[in-house]
């Protein structure tokens, strides 16, 4: 009898709620899998899935995303040795978890914290309230692997953005398991979308896109890149969160900021009845 040959397992795309292979039929090996090399025209595809779901997930209810990005930490916390026997350590899938239920709990707060009463001179109501910027493009940190991208991706979509995730090349195994939890909970399809393969090719896509509102850059390990994507991020006006230092603590409180960065604040006038 000939020894059995192992099935190697292939980690696609996660685009549009979907799990295509790259367009250009690329991939490399990481652990002994494959892993889909995206082109930038699947970055293309990317954000005219994030775009489409926009609409949906901006309209739902506070309640209802909070509800959703719990889903999504039961349904990890269900996934953890899976997560575990790719090498992420069992302590930080439960700090991802919590992380999810953290940022869960802030999505119907958040409006009262950061909106509210203005008050003016005048027979006025004058009113403030935060609104998502749109699609966010995120270049996810290298490590830690799955707590650092939960911290990245959690913040902008509680507050309705939709994103465009750039995993990162040396650790995308926990990005394209955390995909099939997405693609297992009760996200709608387009919201978080992932890609797999070289910054470099992707990201400056991503920048320079005319229909991306944000661009997050924490996890851009080269300084000089991180400069040209900012320029073209200049294009059109994009909101810019610049890489974080390479010694940041992603275990501490992560408090309002990433949430805050990403939103637009819209204020109403409306005259007082006599």
């Amino acid at each position: 009898m000939s020894e059995r040959v192992a099935v190697r397992k292939t980690y696609k795309l996660f685009i549009g709620g979907k799990f295509p292979r790259s367009e250009s039929g690329r991939s490399y090996i990481v652990q002994d899998s494959n892993v889909s090399l995206a082109s930038r025209k699947d970055a293309r595809d990317a954000v005219v899935a994030a775009r489409a779901a926009v609409k949906g997930w901006a309209g739902a209810t506070a309640y209802n995303r909070g509800q959703i990005l719990y889903r999504v930490a039961e349904m990890l916390e269900g996934r953890r040795e899976q997560f575990v026997a790719l090498g992420v350590p069992g302590d930080e899938v439960d700090a991802a978890v919590d992380r999810w239920v953290w940022y869960a709990g802030w999505s119907d707060k958040l409006p009262q914290v950061y909106g509210g009463a203005n008050p003016v001179a005048g027979p006025y109501f004058n009113l403030s309230a935060p609104e998502p910027t749109g699609v966010v493009a995120v270049v996810a940190p290298e490590a830690p692997a799955l707590l650092g991208l939960v911290s990245v991706i959690a913040p902008a979509i509680v507050t309705g953005n939709t994103v465009v995730v750039a995993a990162s090349p040396a650790a995308p195994l926990a990005a394209v398991t955390l995909a099939e939890v997405l693609a297992t909970s009760d996200l709608p399809g387009g919201v978080v979308n992932i890609l797999t393969g070289r910054l470099s090719e992707t990201v400056p896509t991503l920048a320079g896109h005319m229909d991306v509102n944000a661009i997050d850059l924490t996890g851009v390990p080269d300084a000089e890149l991180a400069a040209d994507l900012e320029v073209k991020a200049a294009e059109n006006l994009k909101r810019v969160l610049r890489p974080v230092r390479a010694d940041h603590d992603w275990s501490a409180d992560p408090g309002l900021g990433r949430m805050t960065a990403l939103l637009e604040t819209k204020t109403v006038w409306h005259p007082k009845g006599v």
